[in-house]
């Protein structure tokens, strides 16, 4: 008899884990970016840094933002804000980029330019050590127009 429960209580417990597992990946679906998206600029908010040391400041372990961009995009432009000194790594179909605030973008981390078809992962960071403990907030925008 206690075969018989064990048999009925492990398929049970093994389907509720592959539900809940789908729940969590439905919640943090990319969002998708076409060529008519609404509003512009798209806007995520969230806080800044990580314990991941790498070539572009401290970094969070997993994506900050994902998006999913439908088709190939002439013109896109990614803007960071943040307190200190924001990065965004950015792992797309053409590879891993790193971007870094600088006076001529005034302070923010910006990268524009022609995007092709793919899923890209923005991990939003800050090249200061206490930045990156100190979790600060941050805004990225997602526009099709050029900054003013």
């Amino acid at each position: 008899m206690k075969i018989d429960r064990v048999l009925t209580v492990v398929p049970t417990a093994l389907a509720m884990s592959l539900v809940l597992n789908d729940v969590n990946l439905a919640k943090d679906a990319p969002t998708i970016v076409n060529r008519n998206f609404s509003p512009d600029p798209l806007v995520f908010n969230g806080n800044s840094g990580g314990s991941v040391k790498s070539n572009c400041g401290n970094i969070p372990a997993t994506p900050s933002q994902v998006i999913k961009v439908s088709e190939s995009l002439p013109y896109l432009r990614v803007t960071v804000e943040s307190k200190g000194q924001p990065t965004l790594l950015i792992d797309g179909p053409g590879g891993k980029f790193c971007v870094l605030a600088d006076s001529y973008s005034a302070g923010k981390a910006e990268l524009a330019g022609y995007w092709p078809a793919g899923d890209y992962s923005f991990y939003i960071g800050d090249l200061s050590q206490q930045q990156s403990q100190q979790q600060s907030s941050y805004t990225l925008s997602i526009s099709q127009k050029p900054s003013k």
